[in-house]
């Protein structure tokens, strides 16, 4: 389907009350594939490659969270979704908390799986390296390097990074209304468990689940995440 001038790749099957499936930052479709499996015995599930990701196209300029909400709901609307659950994993919440929170009439439940959003607490290390970059930058050298997931993405993608990591969706969260169940992985370190007491503390009809795993704990602790899943979304 061609959404906002590029390609988007999505999967849809199952039937009944409609269940959106939103991957982390460098996936696709087939991070949720199990999941989507699992649900789509009960529900009508609709899964979608970010654009940039997976089998969907680059946007022809840089996006932000907003533009690929936009993307989301535009695939929302060419479906007939009228309403749905909305599960995000890691950039996939930053969509989500997007969603939920400026278009709410869309939303019957929100799911966030170690999510990203909220502005990291940042330690000395991290403003010394910033500081360093600005100096060699200054003096005409390239300056330090950025992060692997930087460096490998071509110029649209870069700017489209920059917009999203510097986003920070803290302002929404008391605009978002639907209940919310907050999954996490017990030894997450790419979005620490203090983000989690966050969304909890923060989203007013929340709770939160912890997972035995990482970042990646729906997959880390598929039977649980499945099991209390199913449940929140009956």
């Amino acid at each position: 389907m061609n959404i906002n001038g590029h390609k988007i790749h999505y999967i849809n099957f199952g039937s009944g009350e409609d269940v959106v499936l939103l991957h982390g930052w460098g996936a696709s479709v087939s991070a949720f594939l199990f999941v989507a499996k699992s649900l789509s015995a009960y529900y009508r599930v609709t899964a979608l490659d970010f654009a940039g990701f997976g089998e969907s196209e680059e946007p022809k300029s840089p996006y932000g969270v907003p533009e690929y909400a936009d993307d989301v709901l535009k695939l929302a609307e060419h479906l007939g979704i009228k309403k749905a659950v909305f599960v995000g994993h890691s950039f996939g919440g930053r969509v989500c908390l997007e969603i939920a929170a400026k278009r709410h009439f869309l939303v019957r439940k929100l799911v966030l799986v170690d999510s990203a959003g909220l502005k990291p607490r940042r330690g000395i290390k991290y403003h010394f390296r910033v500081a360093a970059h600005k100096m060699l930058r200054k003096l005409g050298f390239k300056g330090l390097g950025g992060s692997s997931d930087y460096k490998n993405l071509p110029p649209t993608m870069r700017e489209t990074f920059k917009l999203v990591v510097n986003y920070d969706q803290t302002y929404l969260l008391k605009d978002i209304g639907c209940p919310t169940a907050i999954f996490w992985g017990d030894r997450d370190e790419e979005t620490p468990m203090y983000m989690a007491r966050k969304f909890e503390k923060e989203i007013a009809d929340s709770k939160l689940f912890m997972l035995d795993g990482g970042h990646f704990s729906y997959a880390d602790d598929p039977r649980k995440f499945l099991l209390i899943l199913r449940a929140f979304i009956g």
